[in-house]
């Protein structure tokens, strides 16, 4: 049997007719090539933030679910007129939108999960020898309801596909030659990365690292999936996510990563008393607002009260501010958010054995007078919220410090087949 790729082509990369027409005829060659064919597309360039803008100008707060069923259109605009490609270069195309697809999530709308994947219709396109185009960030729910996945969610469609159907390999095509050391807006000689382990690959995500959603990495590192991430406009190699036993070496630090779309909560006059922290968080959590740092001061003296920082998307500091409302007026907590804050992080599966790493951090931002505000660690990461206006320098001077610069890495003994 003919081996089975997944394909996924980004927003920037289907974003005019010349663009799209050259994703058709990269998957073309792909099944010229002898592989049985699936690609997911996404949005049209800007499509969903034009989508968004449609719907704040006839509603405020728009209804989650028929904000699903308004962002899903933009993927099936994508996939139809790609399939209209295809069949123009000879080849037999079917598109599909995700319910069509199988592609089942639970009901939170607009951030939805995947729950499972019945193939069989995408299968049984494979088999009468169609190419089969699925339309990415979306699905339907146990309750019949079309859902998305949040930004990024073609990512964790293909993925998610590429393991239903038994893939050996999730090609995610984008805008960039792959993953690199750090951003190179940012840092002009960051190097590219040919091999990334998927524990490496989930911080520098979880960090701010945009190339790869963190939801498609973490499916991916559980369904035992290949990703190789992409140019869309060059046939080079990019950046194969493996397994931390495929990967050939563990150097110190693999990269450097940010995020300016953070913000900053702080809760103060939390009273010291057994279960605030639980109530706070299952509030929270009951909003679909996800907590990165969290930090809390202890009261200095009995009776008195702490203070309680986390940070949060910034998209959902509103989300959050509502659900903490009830709790914080309960105890008479005051609410205050901090929108100007950024992270930065450095990753890498080598400080695991390493000492010494924390401190050259600290020691390098201190010296670029960058006042570090939360500390955040792994074993294999290490994070700091500074003001929003340093992140780069930050980036920069964590960049030098540990000689990331360069050439490529090291590239594996073994190449990845036809998929390098």
């Amino acid at each position: 049997m003919s081996s089975t790729v997944v394909m996924k082509f980004g927003g920037t990369s289907v974003a005019d007719a010349g663009r799209l027409k050259g994703a058709a005829a990269r998957i073309v060659a792909k099944r010229e090539a002898g592989h049985r064919v699936v690609a997911v597309l996404s949005a049209r360039g800007k499509e969903t933030d034009r989508l968004i803008a449609d719907a704040q100008e006839v509603s405020p707060h728009p209804d989650p679910r028929e904000m699903d069923m308004l962002l899903s259109t933009g993927e099936r605009v994508s996939c139809a007129l790609c399939a209209m490609a295809i069949n123009d270069l000879g080849h037999r195309a079917i598109s599909l939108t995700g319910s069509q697809a199988g592609i089942v999530t639970d009901t939170s709308h607009t951030k939805a999960r995947i729950l499972d994947v019945r193939a069989d219709r995408i299968m049984s396109a494979l088999d009468d020898d169609s190419i089969v185009l699925v339309a990415g960030f979306q699905g339907v729910s146990t309750a019949k309801d079309v859902t998305t996945l949040g930004r990024g969610g073609s990512d964790t469609t293909a993925v998610a596909l590429a393991a239903a159907v038994g893939a050996d390999v999730c090609e995610i095509y984008t805008d960039v030659a792959g993953v690199f050391s750090a951003d190179p807006r940012i840092v002009p000689d960051a190097r590219k990365l040919a091999v990334v382990s998927f524990d490496e690959m989930l911080e520098m995500s979880a960090s701010g690292a945009g190339v790869l959603q963190l939801r498609s990495v973490e499916y991916a590192r559980n369904h035992g999936v290949r990703i190789h991430c992409r140019s869309s406009f060059e046939d080079a190699p990019g950046t194969v996510i493996v397994s931390e036993e495929e990967t050939v070496e563990h150097p110190l630090i693999t990269a450097v990563t940010h995020s300016t779309g953070e913000a900053r909560v702080t809760l103060l006059g939390v009273p010291d008393t057994p279960g605030i922290a639980g109530r706070v968080t299952t509030a929270l959590a009951d909003a679909n607002v996800n907590i990165d740092m969290i930090i809390q001061n202890e009261p200095v003296s009995e009776g008195a009260r702490a203070d309680m920082s986390f940070t949060v998307p910034r998209d959902d500091v509103t989300a959050a501010q509502i659900a903490l409302d009830p709790i914080a007026s309960e105890h008479g907590i005051s609410v205050v958010a901090d929108p100007a804050m950024g992270k930065v992080s450095i990753v890498g599966a080598g400080m695991k054995s390493h000492p010494g790493v924390a401190a050259k951090v600290f020691r390098t931002l201190g010296e670029q007078e960058i006042n570090i505000e939360m500390i955040s660690t792994s074993s294999i990461r290490i994070s700091c919220v500074v003001q929003g206006d340093r992140v780069p320098d930050a980036v920069r001077a964590l960049h030098s410090a540990f000689e990331l610069a360069g050439p490529d890495t090291i590239r594996p003994e073994q190449p990845f087949g036809e998929f390098a």
